[in-house]
C-alpha cells in the first residue's frame, strides 16, 4: 500500500504547475481588470469550481463535511486575508520595472515560511531541511538576479512583503486544516479551500462594490478568461492545501521551487531561449536543494 505520506511530494508538483498556468493567466487579466480585479478573478471564479471539488470529495468518501470549530477560524481568516495581500502585492509588482528583483524578493517566502511554520505551529525544521530550503532559494535568487539589475527600496520591500504574505497564508491555511481534522485528510483540505474562497470572494466583492464597481462589470464582461483563471486557481489551492494536510508547510513552499523548473524548461524547449551559465548555477542548486529536503524528509 502506497505511504500517503509521500503524497504530498505528487500533490506540491500538481499545485506548482496549476499555479504557473494560473499567474500567466492572471498577468493577461491585469492589464484589463487592473490589480484588484485580476486578484479577485482567481477567488470569486475559484470558489465555484472549488465547491464542485468538495461534492466530488463528499460522494467519493462518502462523508459529510464536519463543523468547522471555533479554533478553525482564526486560521483560515489570516489565512485568506494573507493570500490577498501577497497576490495584490505580486500582481502590482508584475507592472513595477524592477519586478525581476521584486520576484527574487518574494521567493524568499521558504525561508520566511519555515520561521512563522515554527513560531506558530511549531512545525519543526532538520538541520537538512534548513540546508534545502537555503539552497533552493539561492538558486532562486541567483537566476532572477542578473548583472546590471537595477534594485531600490520599494523593490525590496514589496518583494519580501509579498513573501511574507505567501507564508503566512501557507502557515494559516496549514493551520486551519490540522485544527478542523477529521478522519480524512482530503476532506479537511477540501473543506479549507471552500471556505477560504468564500472569504476571499466576499471580502474583494464588497470591497469593489463600494470602491470601484466599475471593475465587477469589467470582471463580467471578461469572464471567459476569468474562468479559466478561476478554475487553474482552485485546481492550484485543492492540491496545496492536500499537500499542507500531509506535510510542513516549509517542505511544501520548498518543493514548491520547481515551478522555476517548469518555466526554465518552457523557455528552453518551447521558446528555444538559450540557458545562461547563470541559469544554470541556479537550477543546479535549485534540484540540490530539493533532493536534499526530499532525503532530509
Amino acid at each position: 500500500m502506497l505511504d500517503s505520506s509521500w503524497l504530498w511530494i505528487v500533490f506540491t508538483v500538481i499545485a506548482a504547475a496549476a499555479q504557473t498556468v494560473r499567474n500567466a493567466t492572471q498577468r493577461e487579466l491585469t492589464a484589463k481588470l487592473g490589480t484588484v480585479g485580476a486578484t479577485h478573478v482567481r477567488f470569486l471564479f475559484g470558489f465555484p469550481f472549488a465547491f464542485v471539488f468538495l461534492a466530488a470529495v463528499m460522494t467519493a468518501l462518502g462523508q459529510e463535511p464536519p463543523r468547522p470549530p471555533l479554533v478553525f477560524w482564526p486560521w483560515v481568516i489570516v489565512g485568506a486575508l494573507a493570500q490577498v495581500a501577497a497576490t495584490a502585492l505580486m500582481l502590482a509588482a508584475m507592472n513595477d520595472r524592477s519586478f525581476v528583483v521584486v520576484y527574487a524578493y518574494i521567493k524568499t517566502e521558504p525561508v520566511q515560511v519555515a520561521l512563522f511554520g515554527l513560531v506558530f505551529l511549531g512545525d519543526m525544521v532538520t538541520p537538512g531541511m534548513a540546508a534545502a530550503i537555503l539552497i533552493a532559494t539561492a538558486g532562486v535568487v541567483i537566476m532572477a538576479l542578473k548583472p546590471g539589475t537595477s534594485s531600490d527600496s520599494k523593490a525590496t520591500l514589496l518583494g519580501l512583503a509579498a513573501g511574507a504574505m505567501f507564508a503566512l497564508s501557507a502557515v494559516g491555511f496549514r493551520g486551519a486544516i490540522l485544527r478542523l481534522g477529521g478522519p480524512s485528510y482530503v476532506m479537511a483540505a477540501t473543506v479549507t479551500v471552500v471556505v477560504g474562497l468564500l472569504l476571499q470572494s466576499v471580502l474583494l466583492s464588497f470591497y469593489l462594490r463600494l470602491r470601484n464597481p466599475d471593475v465587477l462589470a469589467a470582471i463580467v464582461r471578461a469572464w471567459q478568461p476569468s474562468l479559466f483563471a478561476g478554475f487553474m486557481g482552485a485546481f492550484a489551492s485543492q492540491f496545496w492545501f492536500l499537500a499542507f494536510a500531509l506535510a510542513t508547510a516549509a517542505s511544501v513552499r520548498t518543493l514548491a521551487l520547481v515551478e522555476v523548473l517548469f518555466a526554465q524548461a518552457i523557455s528552453r524547449f518551447v521558446f528555444k531561449q538559450a540557458t545562461t551559465p547563470r541559469e544554470a548555477v541556479g537550477i543546479v542548486l535549485i534540484v540540490i536543494g530539493v533532493v536534499l529536503l526530499l532525503w532530509a524528509q
